[in-house]
């Protein structure tokens, strides 16, 4: 496959991929325009496997901005599975194909992974006309000739509770949401990548975990993480020592509101004092007039808000955390990683002890520790050069010896 060269604009554009793990978006707009409700012609609805559609819909507001009208577009209804229990789920994305003539073999397709944008259901960004700030990253995906399959992730834009921080879920959503994509477009390639940052680094990872199991029928070429968010159970001792960074306070209310969601016996009050606790509903927003309120209430927060109140509510909600942290398998394909030095959302040592774990479980992996760098100002040009080589074949730097 031919592909352009990266322009300094195109690299500065999909910096946004390593959104900072806890900004929460407005939602502009909600869902797409009520005339949206017409199957896209040829795609393939229903069936039971992981993948399959249960929707596939036009996404007309979204193909009338300028970015949209330059590729096809669906917002989808697929099947998935959670990694937390194993119980089917119908989970929501949006799917996208550059346009004119596909290369030979089909378009090449990356699974984006997006950043932090809420744990409610209005915050999916298929839900959005501007897919909630992500058009950017995938217009410049679409550009570079890559067909784009992007999942909300279990609970954001459908029904159902968001597991934040479950990290093995968000990948399995983006697996399936590749086959989504084949079964709304025709001329869609098998070979894919997983690529995401922060939340959806973590993903990325994840999903090549466990791509060799789930998705046989397809293949996968290699995973990208930026920032990834692959192990947040220090957050745990953080809290408790009340040394949580200014950005870590509001990483770890999302964390503990959704699993409140899926676990009622974790008991919200045995984690939250002081400004925490008056905000709490605040803290959780991302639309409607609270998202407006959400700066003064992260600026509000103590030290200690949200140190766990006994050491067994601690080691209740480190066991949470420690359960979805990454790595749980080797890996299905070749690993990226690039994250700063100076992150102030996920401290470096928790990234560099989880390759470190990845490498001795088998498989390749390449990294890069920015100096200086933090959670958004990573410079993603040699992810993006190594992803295309990885479509092209070449073999990766294995990085592990000196992990």
């Amino acid at each position: 496959m031919t592909r352009r060269r990266w322009t300094v604009v195109g690299v500065v554009i999909v910096i946004v991929i390593a959104a900072v793990i806890a900004t929460i978006v407005v939602a502009t707009g909600g869902d797409q325009a009520s005339d949206d409700r017409a199957a896209v012609p040829g795609a393939r609805i229903g069936g039971d496997a992981p993948g399959s559609l249960v929707e596939a819909e036009p996404m007309t507001a979204f193909s009338r901005r300028l970015e949209g009208a330059q590729m096809k577009s669906a917002r989808v209804l697929y099947r998935s599975t959670s990694g937390d229990t194993g119980a089917a789920t119908v989970v929501s994305g949006a799917v996208f194909t550059p346009l004119g003539a596909a290369p030979q073999g089909g378009w090449p397709v990356v699974s984006f992974g997006h950043g932090t944008l809420g744990i409610n259901t209005e915050c999916g960004p298929s839900t959005s006309p501007t897919l909630l700030g992500q058009t950017p990253v995938v217009a410049s995906f679409v550009k570079r000739g890559y067909a784009v399959a992007m999942a909300d992730y279990q609970g954001l834009g459908a029904p159902g509770v968001h597991p934040y921080s479950d990290a093995r879920t968000a990948g399995l959503n983006m697996i399936d949401v590749v086959r989504a994509l084949r079964n709304t477009f025709d001329d869609v390639s098998n070979r894919w990548a997983a690529y995401g940052g922060s939340q959806g680094g973590g993903a990325a990872w994840a999903a090549d975990e466990q791509a060799a199991t789930r998705a046989p029928d397809l293949t996968l070429v290699g995973a990208v993480g930026i920032a990834p968010a692959a192990d947040v159970a220090g957050l745990v001792d953080k809290a408790a020592a009340g040394t949580l960074t200014t950005d870590q306070g509001p990483v770890l209310q999302a964390v503990i509101e959704s699993l409140g969601r899926l676990h009622p016996d974790l008991r919200l009050d045995d984690y939250r004092r002081g400004a925490a606790a008056r905000s709490w509903d605040v803290l959780s927003a991302c639309a409607g007039n609270d998202v407006h309120d959400r700066g003064a209430a992260v600026a509000s927060l103590g030290r200690m808000d949200f140190a766990p109140a006994t050491p067994a509510a601690a080691a209740k909600l480190k066991a949470y955390l420690t359960a979805w942290a990454l790595p749980q398998r080797a890996l299905s394909a070749p690993l990226y990683v690039e994250y700063g030095t100076e992150d102030t959302y996920i401290d470096p040592s928790w990234t560099a002890a989880a390759i470190r774990r990845s490498c001795a479980l088998g498989g390749s992996i390449t990294f890069r520790a920015d100096p200086g760098k933090g959670h958004g100002d990573i410079d993603v040009t040699d992810s993006l050069t190594w992803l295309d080589q990885r479509f092209d074949g070449a073999a990766p730097v294995d990085d592990c010896a000196r992990a």
